[in-house]
This record gives structure tokens, sequence and C-alpha cells, in this order.
């Protein structure tokens, strides 16, 4: 169906997102940082970017907004998924070009149903 970065820290998080997507039939590459992220997007180009906020190094917010503003990358769909789930913190991450905001605890089926959406 497609895939999916993750790019998330916790652990826990990173299974639960993992295996939600992949139950949704899509293949999904991990990143635990930004920098890293930033790393495997130049060798492999997701159909999406599942991106937390709160990442060390580098926020997502400012790996969002380096992704939407270089042409190669600026057209991959990102989906913010963070535990800043204010409208002030979603309003700053669509402002960075995010395609979609969800806040954690993740709506899994929300999830997926966002991701799909924004691959085709």
């Amino acid at each position: 169906m497609g895939t999916a970065l993750v790019v998330e820290d916790s652990l826990t998080d990173v299974k639960i997102l993992t295996t939600c997507l992949q139950q949704g039939g899509i293949n999904v590459l991990v990143a635990h940082s930004g920098e890293e992220a930033l790393a495997k997007i130049s060798n492999h180009k997701p159909d999406v970017i599942v991106l937390d906020v709160v990442l060390p190094g580098r926020s997502g917010f400012e790996v969002c907004r380096d992704l939407k503003t270089a042409a190669e990358t600026s057209k991959i769909p990102i989906v913010i998924c963070s535990t800043k789930g204010g409208e002030m913190d979603k309003f700053w991450g669509l402002k960075q070009g995010a395609d979609a905001y969800l806040s954690k605890p993740i709506d899994q089926e929300e999830l997926v149903r966002t991701v799909k959406q924004l691959i085709k």
C-alpha cells in the first residue's frame, strides 16, 4: 500500500505506531531522531512521514519545516503525532507544513485512515 517513515524516540510509541500501520497494510521504516529521519529520507523516499514533535536534537517542527522547504521532499505528506495537543500546537504544526496533526494517545483507526488518505 505504501511506506511510512515513523520518526519517534519513545520505543513504546514506535511499537504502537509500527504495529498499527503494519496491520493497516503499510510498510514501516523507523527513525529515532530528526537527524536519523533526514538521513533515511535521502536513501528511501517514504510515501508519508509520521513525526513526533519532542525528539532528541531537532524538534519535529524543525524537521517538518526543513522537509517542506526542500524541493526533493516538499511533496511528502507529514502527519505530526504528539502529546502536545493544544490548539496552538496544532496551529503551529500545520503552519510548519504538516498535512495532519494527531494528538497522543493516538486513535489507531484515525491514524491508519489519515495515513492511507495521504498516500493516495
